[in-house]
């Protein structure tokens, strides 16, 4: 089974970006996008073609703003949308697909740099999610958790660690949290098969950031 994650940044936008070729090209099983950045009656024509797969959505009541969707060739038992607290809710970030072996969580965790405000909400949303798959996980259920978690977990996943040390995606508190997260038997899937460095997902725009490869490594699957 082939599972796949993607910040699109814009669903619509990617889609003139060779998204529907990208998807014959790769032809995956299950697929997990993260930012959307659409409301339901937004959703292109191209994505209701795509006849293969089974399509979930979770829109943030913001307009333009966050949201995930879930395309998926075997129906999920089940899909639910939320990680049992209110407050995160509403912003799109949570598709939760329970199928015989696992349950599947595609999540666009929430970034800190706005303020301390937004800084603590991402680590509040961090706190109830490990308690919420936790739950999960002790009643026997397996867990797999994609998405883009908006953190670089160590020095290695990021081109300028020390430039970064007190901006939020690299800060202490935050790279704490995937340690704690690990620590309760959850794997980096990525790093597990390669510890090399240089290897991003997300680059800034700005400088010519991605030809020279000065990224950071926050998307994952564990």
């Amino acid at each position: 089974m082939k599972l796949l994650s993607w910040n699109v940044n814009g669903l619509r936008a990617v889609l003139k970006k060779d998204f529907l070729k990208f998807i014959d090209e790769y032809n995956p099983d299950i697929l997990g996008l993260q930012e959307t950045k659409l409301q339901e009656e937004q959703i292109p024509e191209e994505i209701y073609n795509l006849k293969q797969y089974y399509k979930y959505w979770s829109f943030a009541e913001r307009k333009g703003y966050s949201g995930v969707c879930l395309f998926t060739k075997k129906k999920p038992l089940n899909v639910s949308y939320s990680i049992g607290d209110s407050q995160f809710d509403d912003e799109g970030r949570i598709i939760q697909a329970e199928y015989e072996d696992f349950i599947l969580f595609n999540i666009y965790f929430p970034n800190g740099q706005k303020d301390d405000i937004r800084l603590q909400y991402k680590l509040d949303f961090y706190d109830q999610f490990l308690i919420h798959i936790e739950s999960l996980r002790k009643s026997g259920k397996n867990i797999i958790v994609c998405g883009d978690y908006n953190t670089a977990h160590t020095e290695i996943d990021l081109d300028n660690p020390k430039e970064n040390s007190k901006t939020s995606g690299f800060l202490p508190i935050e790279r704490e949290w995937i340690d704690k997260f690990i620590s309760h038997n959850y794997t980096d899937t990525f790093r597990y098969y390669d510890k090399t460095p240089k290897k991003y997902s997300w680059w800034s725009y700005r400088a010519g950031a991605r030809p020279r490869n000065v990224g950071w490594r926050i998307d994952y699957f564990l």
